[in-house]
């Protein structure tokens, strides 16, 4: 079973950095009714792996791994958590701006988006991504017990 959800784990991060990567990507070019609808969806992507890896990385931490005692006396968990919280938080900006889109592409058209404002999701997209970087060092140095504080 610990192995299942190891897997889950993987798949949701996996899915999460992929779906940031599609909105990095097109939020680079402009803002087209195509590439706001995808972008669109890659958010809800993002949104939904970010929840099922918060879900799954919590059975994994309570019941199926090392047990929540070890990880919390683990610097690299504890700096990989805050980092997952960061970067939850900072996502908040490009998905208020994305949903803002929503009227537009019903009615057909593709929402105007500031060079400004696009500047702006792009930046936030590198912290975040800068923040997954430092996330996925955490983990390597978790897994192999670097920091573990008795």
């Amino acid at each position: 079973m610990a192995a299942l959800f190891a897997f889950l784990h993987h798949v949701a991060a996996f899915t999460l950095v992929a779906a940031f990567a599609i909105e990095f990507v097109l939020i680079r070019q402009e803002v087209s009714l195509r590439n706001a609808r995808t972008i669109l969806v890659a958010d809800a992507v993002a949104g939904a792996s970010a929840g099922a890896l918060l879900v799954v990385g919590l059975l994994r931490v309570f019941f199926f791994e090392k047990g929540a005692a070890y990880y919390f006396h683990s610097v690299p968990f504890l700096a990989k958590l805050t980092l997952f919280v960061l970067v939850a938080l900072l996502s908040i900006y490009p998905t208020r701006e994305f949903l803002s889109w929503r009227h537009s592409l019903k009615e057909g058209r593709a929402p105007i988006v500031s060079a400004i404002k696009q500047r702006a999701i792009r930046s936030v997209l590198h912290v975040e991504f800068a923040a997954i970087v430092l996330l996925l060092l955490n983990a390597a140095l978790m897994a192999r017990g670097i920091g573990y504080a008795e």
